[in-house]
């Protein structure tokens, strides 16, 4: 028999496979429906809730229907989001799109004016001060006080959960920077810092949002790095980013949005292949019997289109076209010493997905998935 005060009563529950077990119970109100949350080791948890799909369990952010507005203009639209734990996924889109809004609702920063948030078993809404003590973040525009060393700041956020300050600094580059201020740290060093401070308290997840913004090449590298450390220690990340390249490199899964709606998602390199499917070979037409090489190139498989202009030859196709182009070139010794090759990457994936009109994102065939293949669009 387990006891747990709800609303200043006393709930007792009766879990007699449990017995063995000291449990926690929660009951909790969502909309118009009630919830029994066992806090229990997770085969207990999936007997007791009477689960068979480990998968449910390993939901660290569930959201439906995700509504949030100010005034008249709807920011996050009718949002359906899920995180899976071990996993870095990526919120891509752009400005305006609504991402920062999400992860505010999901950090329990902002109140969402309808839907069903549940974050590492808690109501971000109502279960504020349990959700931080599980929650990292680093925000977009973090800053400290100027004069405030690292090592204080690690002091100023520990909490009796807090791991080693020292050793967090020591992996992300930074011990010899404990007595520094804050003022005197590079962009990079900055970021770190603030990585470490997320990472203080022993979090679940860590939510980035822009981590890279301003930062040069070799900085985003060392943040790049760190970031990776995450991934390979299996803490799960959200990430909001505008640097596809980042999202490409770090992400796992990646969730692009439009007007405060999901357009799709999936890992990079799917979405990629949906909406950014061909690849561009380029060489100069001072080649011998380019019209013969032109009618040779549009027969080989994969090939869209094979045309010269400008000096120079364009060769369309999916990816495989490119080892087919280059057999055909080798075959009739006609190596061109220019030849280049454009691979699709994210950024094209997401500019085709922007230039998708809102009828065709929203219009879904009889397999559940749009006219152009918008795997993760939910409504």
């Amino acid at each position: 028999m387990l006891s747990k005060e709800v609303c200043g009563e006393s709930l007792l529950v009766d879990v007699p496979s449990l017995d063995s077990q000291r449990t926690r119970c929660e009951l909790r109100r969502v909309e118009t429906k009630f919830y029994l949350w066992v806090d229990v080791p997770w085969p207990c948890r999936l007997h007791a809730r009477g689960m068979t799909n480990p998968k449910i369990e390993e939901d660290v952010v569930t959201v439906r229907g995700l509504r949030k507005a100010y005034g008249s203009r709807v920011v996050v639209d009718d949002l359906d989001l899920d995180v899976h734990a071990g996993e870095i996924v990526g919120l891509i889109g752009a400005n305006g799109a609504g991402k920062t809004t999400t992860v505010e609702c999901i950090q329990g920063l902002r109140r969402p004016d309808a839907g069903v948030l549940r974050v590492l078993g808690c109501d971000p809404a109502r279960d504020t001060d349990r959700l931080r003590t599980v929650l990292g973040s680093q925000l977009q525009d973090s800053a400290l006080p100027d004069r405030l060393r690292v090592g204080e700041a690690l002091e100023l956020f520990a909490t009796s959960r807090a791991r080693s300050g020292d050793n967090l600094l020591a992996q992300f580059g930074l011990i010899e920077r404990r007595k520094s201020a804050f003022a005197s740290l590079s962009g990079g060093e900055r970021q770190r810092l603030f990585l470490v401070l997320a990472l203080l308290n022993r979090p679940r997840m860590v939510i980035l949002d822009e981590l890279t913004q301003g930062l040069d090449p070799a900085a985003r590298r060392d943040v790049w790095a760190a970031v990776a450390q995450l991934r390979d220690a299996g803490t799960t990340v959200l990430l909001v980013t505008h640097e596809l390249d980042e999202a490409e490199a770090l992400c796992g899964r990646v969730i692009a949005m439009r007007n405060g709606r999901v357009l799709d998602q999936g890992p990079p390199a799917e979405l990629m292949a949906r909406h950014a499917p061909s690849a561009t070979i380029r060489f100069g037409s001072d080649v011998p019997d380019l019209d013969g090489l032109l009618t040779e190139l549009r027969r080989l498989p994969g090939v869209l289109s094979a045309d010269a202009t400008a000096g120079r030859v364009d060769v369309r196709g999916d990816r495989q076209s490119i080892a087919y182009v280059g057999a055909e070139l080798v075959r009739r010794g006609t190596v061109p010493t220019d030849l280049d090759v454009e691979l699709p990457d994210l950024q094209a994936a997401l500019l085709r997905l922007l230039d998708t009109p809102a009828e065709s994102a929203e219009t879904t065939t009889e397999t559940g998935r749009t006219d152009l293949a918008l795997a993760g669009a939910t409504r």
